[in-house]
């Protein structure tokens, strides 16, 4: 990874600046992107110091013009794109019957769109550098969530858009690569909106017993590294669920329905 020039949205916290870390300590140039502009300038004050080369960009992922700035300053600074790492995601905790739409649009403006919107204008520099395409989606991209409608929706979405996306580039060179982290200890579950759109605030798991962000981002540079299209990450919650799926979906749905039903504060029984 020394000297590619990654691009990782959501950078300020979580997987995003595990990510960051993970990259910065093989060498690699860094364009880091999130709104939280304070967080950044902390990351790139001490990243500089260490002598590796780094910007941040403040972007609302959003934001098409935001995601266009973002891939023209990392042009500008660095010259090319290696690696865009579409990371930045919210999620949300409500009934279907209860929830404000736009939650629902929220989700799909960050998470689906944000992701389109930085590949469409990262993918001419890719195609250049025979560059990889990352999507961090979750298993909720594979197995509809109750509670997280807008959530699971927004993933299956993303997952279809960068399989297509590989497919059609398929004889040029662009690895595309989907991540689905299983439960991971970042702070997205305190964030995740409510039926009203408000952050709920606290999380209901115990995120100690979770891989750990940093975990993650070693998996997901190892993937990239070796170009592979998938990464489905804990066996439980992640690769088992997945295969239990394809073969025994009634089976999933009473098992997903079960265990988010456990949750604190569940908004179904």
């Amino acid at each position: 990874m020394k000297d590619n020039v990654v691009i990782i949205t959501g950078a300020s916290s979580g997987i995003g600046y595990a990510l960051a870390n993970e990259f910065a300590a093989r060498g690699a140039i860094l364009s880091l992107a999130a709104r939280n502009e304070e967080k950044l300038g902390e990351m790139i004050n001490g990243y500089r110091k260490r002598g590796i080369r780094a910007i941040a960009v403040p972007t609302d992922v959003s934001s098409e013009a935001d995601c266009r700035e973002l891939i023209r300053k990392t042009v500008e600074a660095f010259g090319r794109v290696d690696i865009l790492i579409n990371n930045a995601g919210i999620s949300m905790r409500a009934l279907f019957e209860e929830v404000d739409l736009n939650v629902l649009h929220r989700l799909m403006d960050v998470n689906f769109w944000g992701t389109v919107y930085c590949s469409k204008h990262a993918l001419p520099y890719l195609l250049k550098t025979r560059g990889s395409i990352v999507g961090v989606i979750s298993v909720a991209g594979y197995v509809g969530l109750p509670g997280r409608t807008g959530y699971s929706a927004s993933k299956f979405a993303v997952r279809g858009f960068l399989d297509t996306l590989r497919t059609e580039n398929r004889k040029k060179g662009l690895h595309v690569l989907v991540v689905a982290p299983g439960f991971t200890g970042t702070n997205i579950r305190n964030l995740s909106l409510t039926a009203d759109g408000t952050p709920q605030g606290k999380t209901p798991r115990d995120e100690g017993k979770m891989m750990t962000a940093e975990e993650v981002a070693r998996r997901i540079i190892r993937a990239i590294q070796r170009r592979k299209r998938s990464l489905i990450l804990t066996f439980v919650e992640g690769k088992l669920t997945v295969f239990l799926n394809k073969f025994f979906p009634s089976l999933v749905d009473q098992l997903a329905y079960s265990h988010m039903a456990k949750e604190p504060d569940s908004p179904f029984k």
